[in-house]
């Protein structure tokens, strides 16, 4: 299953590749009870075998996001909802130092959720 899940990451171009390796590094090593998964061509993570999050990424818009399950339920100022009803979106820009500080404070909320529920 790992190696479904290194060739989403690997097969991507610079500076994509680095971001979302780093991404998945964070994300894997936030909690020791996050695991991953491949669907659809997309990383899942888990937390406590409950799905909270996904990075995603188009290579046609270069864009790059994280996907918080129940996103409807934490307030923070970078997670934009754009229209979803339950999930919110955190904005990644390969080109600039990722927002280290907001992205642990998302992690925290989404894990206590899904710890709660």
């Amino acid at each position: 299953m790992a190696e479904c899940v290194d060739h989403f990451f690997n097969a991507q171009d610079e500076p994509y590749r680095s971001c979302l390796l780093f991404l998945r590094s964070f994300i894997l090593d936030f909690s020791e009870r996050v695991e991953e998964q491949r669907k659809n061509n997309t990383p899942f993570y888990y937390y406590q075998k409950k799905w909270f999050c996904f990075i995603s990424y188009d290579p046609k818009g270069k864009e790059i996001y994280i996907s918080f399950v129940h996103g409807n339920k934490i307030s923070h100022p970078t997670l934009l909802s754009e229209g979803r009803k339950k999930m919110k979106i955190f904005r990644i820009d390969a080109h600039e130092d990722i927002d280290i500080k907001s992205l642990e404070e998302i992690l925290t909320m989404a894990i206590k959720i899904h710890a709660s529920s």
